[in-house]
């Protein structure tokens, strides 16, 4: 009796994980799933409007510097492509800053989620996860600060740091390439 009620508990724990997980699922799609789908639209029509070829030249004037290399190169890159089509706008860095600039875009990920869902959605569970803490600690009156005010720390944040990672990776680069006498 005891193993067919062990059974029976263990069936039931694990039909619970997917009970659980097609809730969260329909709290997506009547949640973030119609924001991210109006923002993705949003998104193409901007670049629709103002056109492909402007947003290239903007792209290839972030190129031009370390600052905007690493902060509003992936920024745009991010902000209009989304992952993963935002590496892409490496095609507009010189051969040497390439490594530089992917490392700066991949960090960017999550940074910039919290303000702009659409440009990584498949991240948003990390973003998510700390959101609802913060709720939580809004709730009990103990929330440092609003979500809003998060996402903007997180995405200042990210930049500063996407900037340091991206100047020591262009540094290493630049090292292992002479070691190895390879032409950037």
């Amino acid at each position: 009796m005891e193993t067919f009620e062990f059974l029976a508990r263990a069936a039931e724990a694990f039909i619970g994980v997917f009970n659980a997980g097609g809730k969260t699922f329909v709290g997506f799609v009547t949640g973030i799933l119609p924001t991210l789908i109006v923002l993705l639209t949003a998104v193409y029509t901007v670049i629709a409007l103002v056109g492909e070829q402007r947003v290239h030249r903007l792209a290839r004037f972030a190129a031009g510097n370390a600052i905007t290399r690493y902060t509003v190169l992936p920024l745009l890159a991010m902000f209009f492509l989304t992952n993963p089509m935002a590496y892409t706008f490496g095609m507009f860095v010189e051969e040497k800053h390439k490594p530089a600039f992917y490392d700066s875009a991949v960090s960017l990920c999550h940074p910039i989620t919290g303000l702009f869902p659409h440009c990584n959605p498949g991240e948003l569970f990390v973003w998510l996860g700390v959101a609802t803490a913060i709720i939580k600690l809004a709730e009990q009156g103990h929330a440092p600060f609003s979500l809003p005010k998060l996402a903007l720390a997180y995405l200042l944040v990210g930049l500063v740091v996407n900037l340091l990672k991206g100047i020591v990776t262009e540094k290493i680069t630049m090292l292992i390439a002479k070691r190895d006498g390879v032409a950037l």
